[in-house]
Parts: C-alpha cells; sequence; structure tokens
C-alpha cells in the first residue's frame, strides 16, 4: 500500500502513477522515490500494461525536494548524501528507460527535480497555469542529478541560463525551450491526455519499444555513423511478425491484430 502515491489502470491500458502527496505539494523525500520507483517498474513489467502517465494531485506537480528531507540531508556525510543522490538518479534512470511509452502531465508548479522527472518522459503536457523552476541555486545547490536528462530535453544553451537563475518561468516558455510538447487550459489536460493515450494505442507496442532504443541508439552521433546501424535495424524490424501483421493488415484493409 502506497503512502506518496495513487496507481490506477485507465483507458486504453494506461497505468497512472499518480504523486498523491498534496499537503506536500508532492514534494520528493526518500520515501516517495522509493515508491515511485517501484512503481514504474511494476509497470514496466505489468505485460497488461501498454502506457504509462505520470501525473499528481493537488495545486502542484511536485515543489521538488521536501524541506524536511532537506534539513536531515544538511547533517549527512558525503558518503550518506551520495547515496542518498544515488536513489533519486536510479529513479530517473528507470523512467527514463522504460520500454512502454511515458506520458508526464504537469497540472501545477514543477520545481527542482520535478523536472528530471518530466525531462525523463516522451511526453510532457502542461496546463497553461503551471509554473517551473530549476530551483537549486537559490538554496545553494546545483540540479547535478537531473542535469543529463534536462540538458537532453532543453539544450545546454538553456541549460547556461535556467540552471544559474533559478527563475520561474511559465508554459510557455516551458514548451519554448522544449521541456514540454504542449501546454493548454489544464481544464482540457484529461482529454488531451485520452487522445494521445488513443494514438500510442494505435502503434504496435514492440515496434513502439524499438523506436525509443531507436533514438537512443542514434542520437548525438553523425550520420556517417549510423547509416549501416539503421539499415540494419529496419531490415530486422521488417522482418519481425510485427511488421508483417502491420502490413498485411493494411494491404488487407482492416485492424492490425495489436488494435483488436
Amino acid at each position: 500500500m502506497s503512502h506518496y502515491l495513487r496507481i490506477e489502470t485507465r483507458e486504453h491500458q494506461s497505468v497512472w502513477v499518480v504523486l498523491a502527496r498534496a499537503d506536500k505539494h508532492n514534494a520528493f523525500d526518500e520515501h516517495l522515490i522509493a515508491e515511485l520507483t517501484d512503481a514504474l517498474k511494476r509497470a514496466e513489467a505489468d505485460a497488461q500494461a501498454a502506457s504509462i502517465v505520470l501525473g499528481a494531485e493537488g495545486q502542484s506537480f511536485s515543489a521538488g525536494a521536501d524541506l524536511d528531507w532537506m534539513r536531515r540531508a544538511a547533517s549527512f556525510t558525503r558518503e550518506e548524501n551520495i547515496k542518498d543522490a544515488r536513489a533519486l538518479g536510479r529513479l530517473l534512470h528507470v523512467l527514463d528507460n522504460l520500454s512502454k511509452p511515458t506520458i508526464a502531465v504537469v497540472q501545477g508548479a514543477a520545481y527542482g527535480g520535478a523536472l528530471g522527472l518530466i525531462a525523463c518522459c516522451d511526453i510532457a503536457i502542461a496546463a497553461e497555469e503551471a509554473k517551473f523552476s530549476f530551483s537549486e541555486t537559490r538554496l545553494g545547490l546545483i540540479p547535478a542529478v537531473i542535469s543529463p536528462y534536462a540538458v537532453a530535453a532543453i539544450g545546454a544553451r538553456n541549460a547556461r541560463r535556467y540552471f544559474q537563475s533559478a527563475e520561474i518561468f511559465g508554459a510557455a516558455t516551458a514548451k519554448e525551450i522544449g521541456l514540454v510538447h504542449e501546454v493548454m487550459p489544464g481544464g482540457q489536460l484529461p482529454a488531451r491526455t485520452g487522445e494521445i493515450l488513443a494514438s500510442l494505442a494505435l502503434a504496435a507496442p514492440h515496434a513502439k519499444a524499438a523506436a525509443k532504443r531507436l533514438i537512443k541508439e542514434i542520437a548525438h552521433r553523425s550520420i556517417s555513423d549510423v547509416v549501416e546501424i539503421t539499415a540494419q535495424l529496419i531490415a530486422d524490424t521488417r522482418t519481425g511478425s510485427e511488421a508483417k501483421e502491420g502490413l498485411q493488415a493494411f494491404f488487407d484493409k482492416r485492424k492490425p491484430n495489436w488494435q483488436s
């Protein structure tokens, strides 16, 4: 039984992992990190789960680190701080490497480590009223553990500004710099999430997972380095059962078996 999360199965075989610590603005501590890591692993292992949605209850998506947790961490030894940081690192690594599509639904403020969660998701949508901040430097800290994922999302140039200034920026800016994909009135988030899930449900499950692996394979490499790799990947995919079923269904003018 989770004390920090609400986990539900909803439309299109989606597993919703919802931060449910609204009284604390869904702030992170070691318990939430452990429970969220476990919940994501279980959703990944669930053969019936097609997509994973990360959401939150209350006014905030997540305020970042819990104040009591930070107060305790201030008295940790260096070794204890490293162990603590590694737990957050494992959470982000798990989320970033899930084979199933992931969607972050940001209904409110997202600060600090919460931006790492958003950056790790494949798709991120936000309410117009949502606010964002890489807030660490205001506390004399740095966004170290989330930085590989955040920089991949917003680019080094934007990181050079927002990592240092810790300024609060709106959803429109979050979209402009690449942290989220879409912005809309908060009341439209559920319907838009449903539309995205419906679109994902049309695609073949193994092909979606392979597409995620493809991005990691070719990102930040020169075209000359990946020409042969991509040729082999498409050749292997074409001979697979999903591709054969998908192409045959297209020619037969019927739905492929994963849509039935």
